[in-house]
């Protein structure tokens, strides 16, 4: 059953799959909707699915190009950099480097442990 945390990602680059399957996603409650490709891939499919009466709001939903910037090149790399972007919106984080920045690397634990709470 698809709810908030579940993740519907689009890896064709095929109009004839794409648009069916993004309509559908976006009747539904999942957190994430992405969907692989250009920006004028996802521009050609934004009219496609305007066409189709899909709205700006729902179109909003859907993110695309998906992952971070990582210079995934190969179809590994890429699927790590997908996963990589869903778990940083996941905890609101930017998906930054960890040796630049300053402070604990698990800023919850830290903060649970300082208030005396245990961390699961």
């Amino acid at each position: 059953e698809v709810d908030g945390r579940s993740v519907i990602t689009v890896l064709t680059h095929d109009p004839k799959f794409d648009v069916p399957v993004l309509k559908q996603a976006l009747d539904t409650p999942a957190g994430y909707i992405g969907a692989m490709g250009s920006r004028r891939t996802h521009d050609n499919r934004t009219a496609r699915l305007k066409e189709e009466g899909v709205t700006d709001e729902q179109l909003a939903r859907i993110s695309s190009p998906i992952g971070l910037d990582i210079g995934a090149r190969t179809p590994e790399e890429t699927a790590i950099a997908i996963a990589a972007e869903i778990v940083a919106l996941r905890t609101g984080h930017s998906g930054g480097r960890l040796a630049e920045r300053s402070g604990p690397i698990h800023a919850a634990a830290a903060d649970a442990r300082a208030g005396g709470e245990s961390v699961r």
